[in-house]
């Protein structure tokens, strides 16, 4: 269930960032500069962290791009949000693609209650197991997909859950809900 609930994320931001161009991408939507490009970068990180080191496993590729150091945070506490220019996004993806199969390798190789360690975790709270990682990493995947959701929407209209089950009403008239919606706002004393 847990392999099954991480691979829906992965699905649904990958939704998020399907047919744009590197432009769009990578454009920062948000005044923190968040990007669609940037949160894959992200998730990737976070799920290569927690499923590798975390447990005592490693990335099994050399070096790549996408791969950001622990050390770089030191100098650059958003590296793993700013995709480099010499990155292509395609390369990025097939990238997340792997870090999705080495994260469910995890669940092949250790029990869900195998012990584990987040260094960066405050101590008293490192210590885990990859059932409660899982569930961490999971909630944390599913945020950053509803943030590209509403990113994705914002840019072209394109909304919806994943390919084939979207939860949002075919037809129904958006600007017509959203004008009834900032009518009932407007009631109110602005702020």
């Amino acid at each position: 269930m847990l392999r099954k609930y991480l691979a829906s994320a992965r699905t649904a931001l990958l939704w998020k960032v399907d047919g744009l161009g590197e432009r769009a991408l990578r454009t920062p939507r948000t005044p923190t500069g968040t990007s669609l490009l940037g949160i894959v970068l992200h998730c990737a990180n976070v799920e290569i962290g927690y499923f590798g080191p975390t447990f005592g496993r490693s990335w099994p590729e050399p070096l790549h791009p996408a791969l950001i150091p622990d050390d770089a945070y030191d100098t650059e506490p958003q590296a793993d949000w700013a995709v480099p220019a010499d990155l292509p996004a395609a390369e990025l993806l097939a990238f997340y693609g792997r870090v999705g199969e080495f994260a469910d390798a995890a669940f092949d190789e250790l029990p869900l209650d195998a012990p584990g360690r987040v260094p960066w975790w405050p101590e008293g709270r490192a210590e885990t197991t990859l059932h409660e990682v899982a569930v961490h990493v999971m909630s944390d995947l599913y945020r950053h997909a509803g943030h590209a959701d509403i990113l994705r929407e914002a840019h072209d209209g394109a909304v919806g859950l994943r390919p084939g089950m979207t939860n949002v009403p075919d037809g129904y008239d958006w600007p017509s809900y959203v004008a009834r919606l900032s009518a009932i706002a407007e009631r109110f004393p602005p702020e």
